[in-house]
């Protein structure tokens, strides 16, 4: 029997009335004559109520109650599918991690999957159950402890078993009907694209997408599961969403396929920092131990003396999230205080956007970063800083530009058109 996973995230389950709608698109899939595991998600607003009472309670809270506790807002949407798709004569079951069980690391909040033993699951199927209903986002360590994946883990949950099970796609289910080559709250001309490559969904992710989680993409790729990204909310057929797939499943392709943005990002200048060997190791060291996540890196070298440093020196530019600038800040002071870097200032701007744009087009057509730039240009954007990758150009600017670059970005690579 042909196996298909489908994830229902939490705003496709806030209710008892879409927890229904989606009951209805998983017995379609039955009726087409597919075994089915369901992927969901706690409902709406569910997750962040569990951790304000985690919070409240104890401010400096165990990482393994937390994860028994906010793992519960899943728990609840299992049983209650299972119990709706029962009502639907539709024979279902539900499954907390530790039933199945999904093996995962011990590092609570943050877990990462080990395995995902069939047997259970199988057993089940052949007893004549059609559905299984597998509480997302959680598994169980191997202390026997409740794990969490982290935010949007339930999307990895749903790539998981859609490899482990060797299923014929996994469709997330969402509060949108596919991946648009931009945002269209900011370009009215944005269109949905009919499928898009694994690599291209990971940097659009990466940079700032919200339609599917980067670990998700990530675990995909590596295992060649097809992902289908559709409406909970509309009727879908076998053509509905964006197909997520590997490069050579798509005919042909533009040359950019989308324009991502990010507008909560920092960027922070070393300004005359010695230039020696290591000096990169010394400042992106402790950054790393704090966890603030780099980006962009911009080194600018020059042999002037500078104050008291004899010799070269150099600025050393970075963006990280803004909200992670308090904690860059600390780290780089304790650093210098300690001897390990030497610089003359630290310089933040909390008031830049990451613009991008990403195509796997870009690997065999020059001139992407040239009309880039000139569509900025032209509009009056300036430019901070750049970052480049095999298939991607990443811009910071200032923040006021954003949807300016982004909608000048849009039109300059004509998106809005298919080919």
């Amino acid at each position: 029997m042909p196996l298909l996973v489908m994830k229902f995230g939490g705003t496709s389950v806030a209710d008892l009335a879409r927890i229904r709608n989606a009951a209805e698109k998983v017995k379609r899939e039955v009726e087409r004559g597919y075994d089915v595991i369901v992927i969901v998600s706690a409902m709406s607003g569910k997750t962040n109520e569990l951790v304000g009472w985690v919070e409240q309670t104890s401010p400096l809270f165990d990482a393994r109650e937390y994860d028994a506790v906010v793992s519960s807002g899943e728990n609840v949407t299992a049983g209650l599918m299972a119990l709706t798709l029962q009502e639907m004569d539709v024979p279902a079951r539900s499954w907390q991690g530790w039933q199945v069980p999904i093996r995962t690391t011990s590092a609570h909040s943050a877990a990462r999957f080990l395995e995902i033993p069939r047997e259970n699951l199988d057993a089940k199927f052949a007893e004549g159950f059609k559905v299984a209903v597998v509480a997302g986002f959680q598994g169980v360590s191997p202390e026997g402890r409740i794990t969490t994946l982290g935010r949007g883990g339930s999307d990895t949950t749903a790539v998981a078993f859609a490899a482990a099970f060797a299923a014929e796609r996994c469709d997330i289910y969402t509060d949108v009907d596919g991946v648009y080559t931009t945002d269209p709250r900011i370009a009215s001309k944005a269109r949905k694209l009919e499928k898009i490559a694994y690599e291209e969904m990971l940097e659009l992710a990466s940079l700032g997408a919200k339609v599917l989680q980067t670990r998700s993409v990530e675990l995909a790729m590596r295992y060649k599961v097809k992902l289908r990204v559709l409406s909970s909310f509309e009727d879908t057929d076998e053509t509905s969403g964006t197909l997520v797939c590997d490069e050579e499943d798509i005919m042909e392709s533009k040359v950019v396929s989308g324009v991502a943005y990010s507008r909560d990002e920092a960027k922070m200048t070393l300004v005359t920092v010695e230039d020696r060997p290591g000096v990169a190791a010394a400042i992106f060291g402790p950054l790393a131990e704090a966890g603030v996540n780099v980006d962009m890196i911009v080194q600018n070298i020059s042999e002037k003396d500078y104050g008291s440093h004899p010799g070269s020196v150099t600025d050393m530019t970075f963006s990280c999230p803004i909200n992670q600038v308090a904690r860059a800040r600390k780290a780089l002071e304790d650093a210098k205080a300690a001897g390990s870097i030497v610089y003359d200032e630290l310089v933040v701007d909390t008031e830049v956007a990451k613009v991008s744009v990403v195509g796997i087009g870009m690997r065999s057509h020059a001139g992407v970063a040239s009309t880039m730039f000139k569509a900025l240009a032209a509009d009056g954007v300036n430019i901070k800083v750049i970052a480049t990758s095999e298939i991607k150009i990443s811009v910071l600017i200032d923040r006021k530009y954003m949807e300016l670059a982004v909608q000048a970005l849009h039109d300059a690579f004509a998106l809005e058109t298919a080919n």
